[in-house]
């Protein structure tokens, strides 16, 4: 599992980037409003150009797609109050198109539009690797990771984690002195879990802390996927020391190896279930990894840094499909659909219709609610939409 290539950028050829006042706060209502991910978020960017058009217009849309309520829109009191909350504790909110960006962030395929950032926003400019593992891990496991994290900093790399029991605890300790970033999944002042209080503190003080949530949020399980994806999409590679085979370290391994980065996995004993995911991905071609050298080994990171720049990225409009096209096409499109995720490109194909009336129809429905994402751009009805 090492690196084939990078996802296609999502905009070309802008100006420099950095948000007025006003722009931050539309962003953070666009994102932060019902139904909009960061798919549909740079979607409707593309369509109308900026954040505060596509506020204007998303309720329409939602209607369209057959929502017969006022879709929820975060009122701008909301952010202004999420905005102070962030300054009281030092914090401050990074765009996608801003150049404090982690610019391997931006390669993945549904990068965050926007980050909060408490600490030193200038380490997530610096090379990273993420280290990850079990909650319940071994004595063993975390020593190793506190060790090779110390080795890791020390050799020039940020190293990335999840700030959770076990072996991300273990990494952030070793790493404190070089730096670290914890990426949480929640609000960037809620210590998740809280016996992890101090160091939290501790890596604000010297590193950084990211999510992408509202300051006060408490961590649910629905929000470490999203959490994973950024651990992953940060780093040039993902370093797995221990993991079961069904585990959040396995699918941040899966995001990274997806993303076209490095994995890198400990080899454990067969009888020991917390070895079982690591070998599993060593079958699958992952690096086996006996120290921090054979990190180093593969990330020189002497080596410079094939990236886009915030300069690559800004919200150009393009061209749409008319109001004719769309309402002609939706009936089609929607009978296509079911419970069952199936890709985009396999939905095009069979409406024969051009991706860019088939996207947005996709698009109405989705912020109507009616329709679910999935990993690998797959969508799927939702059978609990009514509309209401």
């Amino acid at each position: 599992m090492t690196r084939q290539g990078r996802s296609q950028n999502l905009f070309e050829k802008p100006e420099p980037q950095t948000l007025s006042d006003d722009e931050r706060r539309d962003w953070l209502r666009l994102i932060r409003s019902e139904n909009i991910g960061p798919v549909i978020f740079f979607d409707l960017l593309k369509r109308f150009g900026t954040a505060g058009d596509a506020l204007q217009a998303i309720p329409k849309l939602a209607r369209k797609g057959g929502l017969r309520r006022d879709l929820r829109i975060v009122s701008p009191v909301t952010i202004d109050d999420d905005i102070r909350a962030h300054e009281k504790l030092g914090a401050r909110h990074v765009a996608f198109v801003e150049p404090e960006y982690p610019p391997l962030l931006r390669e993945i395929s549904h990068p965050p539009p926007v980050l909060s950032v408490r600490g030193h926003v200038s380490i997530l400019q610096k090379p990273a690797v993420s280290v990850v593992g079990a909650r319940n891990a071994s004595v063993a496991g975390c020593l190793l990771a506190r060790s090779m994290a110390a080795e890791l900093g020390g050799g020039g790399l940020i190293v990335v984690s999840g700030l959770a029991r076990g072996i991300d605890t273990a990494a952030h300790e070793g790493a404190l002195p070089h730096g670290t970033v914890a990426v949480v999944g929640g609000g960037v002042d809620v210590s998740y879990p809280r016996e992890n209080a101090e160091l939290m503190e501790r890596i604000a003080a010297t590193g950084a802390i990211i999510g992408e949530h509202p300051v006060g949020t408490v961590p649910q399980s629905r929000h470490f996927p999203r959490r994973n994806r950024i651990i992953a999409g940060m780093a040039r590679g993902v370093l797995v020391v221990e993991a079961k085979l069904r585990s959040g370290s396995l699918i941040t391994a899966r995001n990274a190896a997806d993303e076209g980065r490095d994995v890198f996995a400990v080899p454990g004993s067969p009888l020991d279930p917390r070895a079982a995911g690591c070998n599993n991905l060593l079958r699958d071609g992952a690096v086996l990894t006996r120290s921090a050298a054979d990190v180093l080994a593969v990330l020189d990171i002497a080596a410079p840094l094939e990236v886009s720049s915030g300069e690559d990225f800004a919200p150009r409009q393009t061209a749409w499909p008319s109001d004719k096209e769309i309402t002609a096409a939706r009936s089609k499109v929607s009978e296509l659909l079911s419970p069952t995720p199936v890709s985009v490109d396999e939905i095009i194909r069979q409406c024969q219709l051009t991706p860019a009336t088939v996207l947005a129809v996709l698009l109405e429905l989705e912020l109507a609610g009616r329709v679910d994402r999935h990993p690998g751009n797959k969508i799927s009805q939702n059978p609990n939409a009514n509309g209401d």
